[in-house]
């Protein structure tokens, strides 16, 4: 990497009792400048193996509602501290592992283009194999290539991008990734993806129960993001919300009311489903097994996605703080 670059490129990564997942995302972090490590109530040790291995480690405050946009701005604040004059900050979640060519490519990049404010690469599964969850994450990985409508979590951000519109809206449960794009490209910054490896991702997840939850959050990040950004002309998380309650609410209530109505020709309405699945599984790349497995859960998602639309409405009603939804 250039010296020039090299000088001016942080990382901040988060975690919570990620344990043999953050040693190794840690390790994979031996090119910046600094390294901060926010923590959010680990159990585990992780903090304290953080510290010990040369990262600058801020443990949370649990009597406040925890995020990961709160996390990162955390990190990044106390990046701005100690290194005022940075150019470039890597985010990366706790259970990813920086490939080492990576930096290289994004600073590059950036230094190249002064008017994209963040660009990422391909986040892969190191397990994908494992269970059918793990695919699943692989494949939501997968991502268009070029100029792009938002990032993920791992990142290579401008630093003055990011400190000019704000940073991450603490608030925000889930997609602020996306909340935050939607506000960097009102200011005028675009975002990139580039086809460079950019993390090993070890997701971890081998239950139902596990990917439920995660949908969970997602449809309640889909509810949040309606809500903040959905007025045109962004129309931010308009479409799967909508999709959300279509499919997970509002069809469901009618199929079973024409199911009661008419007896057993009118339980055939029902049938509406497996024909959303085939529609999926034309629609989808790969071979016909992948496509199909793909279409069943991209069906499946839309009732968990409906609970945390109706949980975001809730807690929205009450006036209460957003709660971490965990899957792990």
């Amino acid at each position: 990497m250039p010296s020039d670059n090299k000088i001016n490129f942080g990382a901040v990564a988060i975690g919570r009792n990620e344990g043999e997942r953050l040693r190794r995302c840690i390790k994979s972090l031996s090119s910046p400048t600094r390294v901060v490590y926010v923590d959010f109530g680990s159990t585990d040790g992780s903090a304290e193996w953080a510290r010990g291995h040369g990262a600058d480690v801020i443990e949370l405050d649990p009597s406040l509602p925890f995020t990961a946009a709160r996390a990162r701005n955390v990190g990044f604040r106390r990046l701005r501290q100690v290194e005022p004059n940075l150019s470039y900050v890597q985010f990366v979640d706790g259970d990813c592992e920086l490939i080492k060519a990576w930096p290289e490519h994004a600073i590059s990049f950036l230094a190249a283009h002064p008017d994209v404010a963040a660009v990422c690469g391909r986040r892969r599964e190191r397990f994908p194999e494992r269970s059918i969850y793990n695919w699943l994450a692989d494949q939501d990985w997968n991502g268009p290539l070029g100029e792009v409508r938002a990032c993920g979590g791992d990142v290579m951000m401008r630093a003055t991008a990011l400190e000019a519109v704000g940073g991450y809206r603490d608030d925000v449960l889930a997609g602020e990734e996306a909340e935050l794009c939607v506000r960097l490209r009102a200011a005028g910054w675009r975002i990139w993806r580039l086809k460079s490896d950019m993390t090993l991702h070890d997701i971890a997840m081998t239950r139902f129960s596990q990917w439920w939850r995660r949908i969970v959050r997602a449809g309640h990040g889909f509810a949040q993001g309606a809500y903040l950004h959905g007025a045109s002309p962004e129309r931010h998380r308009v479409w799967e919300s909508v999709r959300a309650w279509l499919w997970g609410v509002l069809l469901p209530i009618v199929c079973l009311g024409i199911g009661i109505v008419f007896g057993p020709w009118g339980w055939a309405i029902w049938l509406i489903y497996p024909l959303q699945m085939l529609r999926q599984t034309v629609r989808n790349r790969g071979p016909f097994r992948e496509r199909a497995v793909l279409a069943l859960f991209q069906v499946l998602a839309r009732f968990p996605e409906a609970c945390g639309q109706i949980r975001f409405l809730y807690d929205l009603l009450l006036g209460r703080q957003v709660r971490l939804i965990e899957y792990k």
